[in-house]
């Protein structure tokens, strides 16, 4: 018989015991990404993070990855969605580009350009469209804001971080081009909606298996972009 079952046990009590010494919150992570079988398939399958799993399902039913788009993938660390992204738009052959943007550093993901910056810079929009060479055919963005406890605080932070990314989107995205944001439920997310519907032909909430069933994540695609209003307005 082998010895593995009991060697993991073993590797199993030593990680809980030792996150005896952290806060319940961080047990209570450290817990989930143990029995997580999307952590463990990510570290199999080469993934930076369990959220590539996430953008895998999305783009399995709606389509959101094609060969030579342009892409900018906001909050990109660790990379997840932009290997995701690399592998589906052909970015190994030479087809397309990807520039991913995040404040904290990322390791280098071959073919990708990353950039340590705030996509709330006022330059941003204008450095992301010339290191893609051309507006972007996607902005995807999984990124979260830094959690309190108090549910409504966070709600409204992370609703705060996906309209500013929609408004990013806005100015560097071409002419049906989509938009693919994490966004939590709550309720006021209903505003962020009935902004893109404006300036987009489609608008949809997702879920992807990959979110944890417990948890309010969501994402919101919406595809089509109509341009920008001062684009519409001179045409």
């Amino acid at each position: 018989m082998s010895g593995g079952g009991e060697t993991g046990a073993r590797n199993l009590k030593q990680r809980l015991k030792t996150a005896r010494k952290r806060t319940l919150s961080s047990q209570k992570w450290l817990e989930r990404q143990i029995n997580d079988p999307y952590v463990a398939r990510a570290k199999r399958e080469g993934y930076r993070s369990r959220a590539a799993y996430k953008l895998i399902e999305i783009d399995q039913k709606y389509k959101v990855l094609r060969p030579g788009q342009r892409i900018v993938d906001l909050g990109a660390a660790p990379g997840g969605w932009s290997q995701v992204a690399a592998r589906k738009i052909g970015l190994g052959e030479g087809r397309g580009r990807i520039v991913a943007i995040d404040l904290l550093p990322m390791e280098p993901l071959a073919g990708v350009d990353f950039l340590e910056l705030d996509f709330l810079d006022e330059k941003a929009p204008e450095i992301l469209v010339s290191r893609l060479g051309g507006e972007a055919d996607l902005v995807m963005s999984d990124m979260a804001a830094n959690t309190t406890g108090h549910k409504k605080t966070d709600h409204l932070r992370i609703m705060g971080l996906a309209e500013m990314a929609a408004d990013f989107a806005r100015q560097v995205l071409a002419p049906g081009g989509a938009f693919l944001a994490k966004v939590f439920q709550g309720g006021t997310e209903g505003s962020l909606l009935t902004a893109l519907k404006q300036d987009f032909a489609q608008v949809r909430h997702v879920k992807p298996a990959a979110s944890r069933a417990d948890s309010a994540e969501l994402y919101v695609l919406a595809t089509g972009f109509r341009g920008r209003q001062d684009t519409r307005a001179e045409a």
